[in-house]
């Protein structure tokens, strides 16, 4: 008897946006991986920072795991959804009680990918470490507001203006000038980082209407603004991930993450060059 092939799945099409919903609803914060095989590819991979977990069932989903281990009852909540035609940016933060009972908050923004059928991967960075610092000092953070509407945002046209603007913007030393710009937890404990940009690779960078949504490496030299650690006079990297606004040919308003923890993590370890 002739062997029986197994049938294909025919993945049905879907927008960007509701699969990002189901990737927030659906799995994370129900802890429900099989959710995930659903829209996910299985080439799908999470870069964050300088590393990358490739492989839905090999790396990614295990990695997610584990940090939902150390945070039983892990939730997160949906600030801004921005959508593109196959990609949508998400500013979201997570929020639970570790292991033993202390509660933190962190934020992040990610950028995930479409085929047009299910999610092919994802650029984020999450603020590490503002989660160290309410894990170490007992004392959560408030969650920002929740958009009314996420899932219901549409993608409008495409603004090269705003792009180019923030491309220039984004060349720009940090801490910036625009006090509607939330970087990080700095509007929470008052401390800037201090980085001299050199030079910049930017791996994504979108926009709908009047706002942008960038990940970019950044180059240069750390000035200040961590605890403990001296300005240093070798170049160091850091990664970036935003959702801003453009009017008047100027960035006015939005939420940067930085990996902060993974600049942290080379300075200690002497700088890259």
């Amino acid at each position: 008897m002739a062997k029986l092939e197994p049938a294909s799945v025919t993945v049905p099409a879907c927008d960007a946006v509701s699969l990002a919903r189901r990737w927030v609803v659906d799995y994370f914060n129900r802890h429900d991986a099989s959710a995930a095989r659903e829209f996910a590819t299985p080439t799908y991979a999470l870069s964050i920072g300088e590393y990358t977990f490739a492989g839905r069932d090999e790396q990614w989903l295990p990695a997610v795991q584990k940090q939902m281990d150390q945070f039983p009852g892990l939730g997160m909540t949906v600030h801004q959804v921005l959508a593109g035609t196959n990609e949508v940016a998400v500013w979201f933060t997570q929020h639970g009680a570790a292991v033993g009972g202390r509660i933190a908050c962190w934020s992040g923004v990610a950028i995930y990918q479409s085929n047009g059928h299910q999610l092919s991967g994802c650029v984020a960075q999450e603020d590490y470490l503002t989660r160290q610092r309410q894990l170490k000092s007992g004392v959560g953070d408030a969650v920002d507001a929740p958009a009314p509407a996420p899932w219901d945002t549409a993608p409008l046209p495409p603004n090269s203006q705003a792009e180019a603007v923030v491309r220039q913007w984004l060349g720009h030393a940090w801490p910036c000038s625009e006090s509607a710009i939330r970087c990080d937890d700095e509007h929470i404990t008052g401390m800037a980082l201090d980085f001299s940009v050199q030079d910049l690779d930017i791996t994504v960078l979108f926009s709908s209407g009047s706002e942008v949504a960038f990940h970019v490496r950044q180059t240069g030299f750390y000035r200040g603004g961590l605890i403990g650690l001296p300005a240093s006079t070798r170049l160091n990297v850091l990664h970036a991930n935003g959702i801003v606004r453009v009017e008047g040919g100027r960035v006015v308003a939005g939420r940067v993450i930085r990996d902060r923890a993974g600049l942290r993590a080379e300075l200690l370890q002497g700088g890259v060059q």
